[in-house]
């Protein structure tokens, strides 16, 4: 069984930044893809973001490439979303996702969820 507990979310301006963190329980989360999904009022929860549990790859969607970065430090059993460059329309609540075979691309995929963070940027 793993946890998952997002934080980092907030209010920022359009043109700013944040960094989402995902806190991990249980040891065996070096083993799994940890991935960073969105959703907004009314849609379905988009794919953000992965890496795999090697860490040696990692996948973005294209509305967030070259502006979102993950990574992971497994000795501190967490998982970040670096957000630069935000636009009013990465405003959502960010979910934290691990999977235990395979990379975390896809909503069917995902083992475990995180309960949300909010990401809010005003224009």
């Amino acid at each position: 069984q793993v946890q998952l507990v997002e934080s980092g979310g907030g209010l920022v301006q359009a043109g700013g930044s944040l960094r989402l963190s995902c806190a991990a329980s249980g040891r065996t989360f070096s083993t799994y893809s940890m991935g960073w999904f969105r959703q907004t009022p009314g849609k379905e929860r988009d794919f953000v973001g992965a890496m795999t549990w090697t860490g040696d790859s990692t996948y973005y969607a294209d509305s967030v490439k070259g502006r979102f970065t993950i990574s992971r430090d497994n000795a501190k059993n967490t998982v970040y979303l670096q957000m630069n460059s935000l636009t009013p329309e990465d405003t959502a609540v960010y979910y934290c996702a691990a999977r235990m075979s395979g990379t975390a691309l896809a909503v069917p995929t995902i083992d475990y969820w995180g309960q949300g963070t909010q990401v809010t940027v005003s224009s």
